[in-house]
This record gives C-alpha cells, sequence and structure tokens, in this order.
C-alpha cells in the first residue's frame, strides 16, 4: 500500500536475492532502513536512534517490532535495560506473541514464562493488545504517546497464520512459502480477489 513493493515483489518472499527474502535486506527491499538478519539487533539499532534523536533535540518517534522467538536473545535485554536506563520515551516496541518460532513453538526452544512481567522488571511501560484487534492497536499507539518517562512496550497476542485453515498456529509455516494451490486457498479463506 505504500508503493515499496509491488504484488509481483510478494512472489520474491523466502527466495534468495528477491526483495521479500525471508529477513529483509536493505540492498533488495525499498523502504528497509536497517537489515536484520541475525535476530536481536533491531531493539540496539532501535535503541541507538533513539539516542541519537535525544541528543539532536528531534521530537521523532522510533517504533521497532520483534517476535516474542527473538526475545529469547541476550542483545534484546541489553538494549532493554539500558533502554530504560536513559528513559528513551521515545523509543516503542511492538512484541509479536505468536507463540512460533523458526520451525517450533517457543516453549518447546526456550520457556519466556512471564513476558510482560519480564518487561516490567526491566523498567518499560508495559501494555498487552489483541494483535488482531485494529482498534486496540490503535488505542496502543495513543497509550505509547502518553508514556513520557520511560520506553513502551506492546505485547500483541496473535495467531501465526490467522484465518487460513492449514496455516493457523502451524509452526511449518512460519518460514515457508505457500505453493501456488495453497495460496488460492488462503487467499479464498481471507476473502481476498486473487
Amino acid at each position: 500500500e505504500a508503493g515499496f513493493i509491488s504484488k509481483d515483489d510478494l512472489k520474491s518472499y523466502r527466495v534468495k536475492g528477491g526483495v521479500c527474502q525471508g529477513h529483509v535486506d536493505m540492498k533488495w527491499c525499498p523502504g528497509v532502513d536497517f537489515s536484520a538478519g541475525s535476530l536481536g539487533m533491531g531493539l540496539s539499532f532501535g535503541m541507538g536512534c533513539a539516542v541519537a534523536a535525544k541528543l539532536e533535540g528531534s521530537e521523532r518517534t522510533i517504533f521497532v517490532m520483534v517476535g516474542d522467538g527473538e526475545i529469547q536473545e541476550g542483545s534484546v535485554w541489553e538494549a532493554a535495560m539500558a533502554s530504560a536506563h536513559h528513559e528513551l520515551d521515545n523509543l516503542k516496541l511492538f512484541v509479536d506473541c505468536n507463540r512460533i518460532q523458526n520451525d517450533d513453538f517457543c516453549e518447546n526452544q526456550m520457556r519466556m514464562f512471564d513476558i510482560p512481567a519480564k518487561w516490567r522488571s526491566f523498567g518499560w511501560a508495559v501494555k498487552e493488545i489483541d494483535g488482531h484487534n485494529m482498534e486496540e492497536i490503535v488505542s496502543s499507539i495513543e497509550w505509547m504517546d502518553s508514556i513520557t518517562d520511560k520506553p513502551s512496550v506492546v505485547i500483541a497476542n496473535t495467531v501465526k497464520g490467522k484465518g487460513v485453515s492449514f496455516m493457523e498456529d502451524n509452526p511449518g509455516f512460519h518460514g515457508a512459502a505457500p505453493n501456488d494451490e495453497q495460496l488460492d486457498i488462503a487467499l479464498r479463506e481471507l476473502g481476498v480477489e486473487a
């Protein structure tokens, strides 16, 4: 919708050298300002941008999105701790909690226990939402804007593949692109015309 990529570009999903590789690359995907193929780097980069904005006296707000599998990385928690220490109220984080990473459920790889409590213990303002509810998403951004003394995180509880019978809550589709037949079925189930 923003015009960075075409519908045809979407066919390059998970194709080496394609616009929509599994972890998007700023070399190939217009509109991507930072390649974060190694999980855990995004929040650190966002923190750096938030610090730079503060040093410049800018009113910029920095938004970062990570997955629940990604927050198993230690560098995420280093950035979380430093962001709270520096009171980076211009840093806004969304965590997509769909309970699936790479090829299995997160709990089978490394249990995260109480994710909201973890963020609170690191000094962040925390809000949990239904990540499929657009009103909750919009109101959570408004809530983030009201936080003026610390970074804020929205934990968006989602179901990976929601609305597509064979993809919903299926770790096998975390990194797999649908074939043509599956794509037709998925679009039909989502009520989208191909």
